[in-house]
């Protein structure tokens, strides 16, 4: 059986904070391999990419999530205890309740509420000489889904809320500072989630029945105890917090307008559903997350190599939605690729793939194409605006990645 194809260097840490999301598919390009074997931070690690590598990696009989990610991003980005650390029949259980949220009118009233906070947020950038975009659509999708979710959120608290959100979001990627603020803001907000679900628990505070805060604070297990309080606090955040991310992918919407001005009479007229071929192609060009991490659960092979258990393995999913083999010219935004893309749950994988039932795809998946539609719709039918000269560039070696301007608007004007 041949080996695993491996990296130089005895651990590529050093490198993957250098390359970002890069790592994975140039070292697939200079092996000339699509799976090869390094190391992070001394640990064994398996990486690859492509529709092949998805279908095994959603495969939970050869992979457990459990002990997958890494400290810093459950102490910032997902939370101890949460949905994304469970596997079997206790994730599918819990992986339920999300998607009980998911309803197609569920979702349609957070685009309403959303699509409420672009005029209120509107109103005010008229005022304003001009804004940073991202830091605005961070606060405006806090606001709409606090309200979803029934989280009371006052007016005081909205820009202290936002931050912690977001940089526990920014602090997964990241190293020193930015990665304690993300440890801290993820206290601040776990402590906040568990005094809302305690109100709600005592009386204290009346919620809607199909809400995200009152499905955790009364769900029961089989044996009809209710839901650890910091678990329930950990997956209400975890409701919160994609939300508030997916302030990227409407910054990245709003940039691929601006490169690309030849699509927005396409976009303005929606003729055959082209803000939907947009906001697709938003999601597979830009960066978003670099790879999903798993562990091997038991000792298997494919394509002739051998998988360990034990073994973490990272899927990447910035390098799938880029493979050359997958798409025609991937370097290229060219929306109309999807008008004949035949939709699957492994080439296309810039939130996860497989199941959303029984994998570990983002619940939130159908709100973020919803959320970025209803964005574009806004922005090229409902607002006028300029994009005055900045740093438009994105630092691919930077996790997550954001244009280094937060992109800039002024002049702005609700039509």
């Amino acid at each position: 059986m041949p080996k695993i194809p491996s990296t130089l260097g005895f651990d590529s840490t050093l490198a993957l904070l250098v390359d970002g999301y890069e790592f994975i598919p140039k070292r697939c390009d200079r092996l000339q391999s699509d799976v090869f074997q390094t190391r992070f931070l001394l640990k064994e690690t398996i990486c690859f990419r492509g529709k092949e590598a998805a279908q095994v990696f959603y495969d939970t009989e050869k992979f457990s999530r459990k002990k997958a990610a890494p400290k810093h991003v459950k102490k910032t980005l997902l939370g101890e205890g949460g949905v994304q650390g469970l596997d079997g029949q206790k994730h599918r259980q819990r992986k339920e309740i999300f998607m009980l949220l998911m309803t197609p009118e569920h979702m349609e009233y957070l685009g309403d509420l959303t699509e409420q906070q672009w005029y209120e947020y509107a109103r005010k950038w008229e005022q304003q000489e001009q804004v940073v975009l991202f830091h605005e659509l961070e606060k405006l999708l806090c606001q709409a889904v606090c309200t979803w979710s029934g989280v009371p959120l006052p007016e005081s608290e909205v820009v202290q809320r936002t931050q912690d959100m977001s940089a526990m979001i920014d602090g997964s990627g990241g190293v020193g500072l930015r990665n304690w603020q993300g440890v801290w803001a993820r206290n601040r907000a776990e402590d906040w989630m568990k005094d809302v679900l305690t109100q709600i628990r005592n009386r204290q505070l009346e919620v809607p029945e199909n809400t995200a805060a009152h499905t955790f604070a009364w769900h029961r297990d089989e044996q009809g105890n209710l839901m650890d309080l910091h678990a329930a606090a950990v997956d209400l955040l975890n409701v919160l917090r994609p939300t508030v991310a997916i302030a990227r992918y409407i910054t990245f919407a709003a940039l691929a307008l601006h490169q690309h001005p030849e699509y927005r009479s396409q976009l303005q007229s929606n003729e055959a559903n082209y803000q939907e071929l947009f906001t697709q192609e938003v999601r597979r060009f830009f960066p978003f997350f670099p790879f999903a991490a798993a562990c091997v659960s038991h000792d298997f092979d494919w394509q002739g190599y051998h998988f360990p258990e034990g073994v973490r393995v990272l899927l990447d999913l910035y390098g799938t939605n880029r493979d050359p083999d997958l798409w025609e010219n991937p370097e290229t935004f060219f929306p109309e690729r999807f008008v004949h893309w035949e939709e699957n749950s492994f080439d296309f994988i810039p939130q996860g793939g497989g199941n959303y039932y029984t994998n570990h795809r983002c619940a939130g998946e159908w709100v973020t194409i919803r959320l970025v539609k209803r964005a574009l719709n806004f922005l090229v039918n409902q607002l006028d605006y300029d994009i005055p000269s900045q740093n438009l560039n994105i630092d691919l070696s930077r996790i997550p990645a954001i244009p280094e301007s937060r992109l800039i608007i002024s002049n702005i004007r609700i039509k």
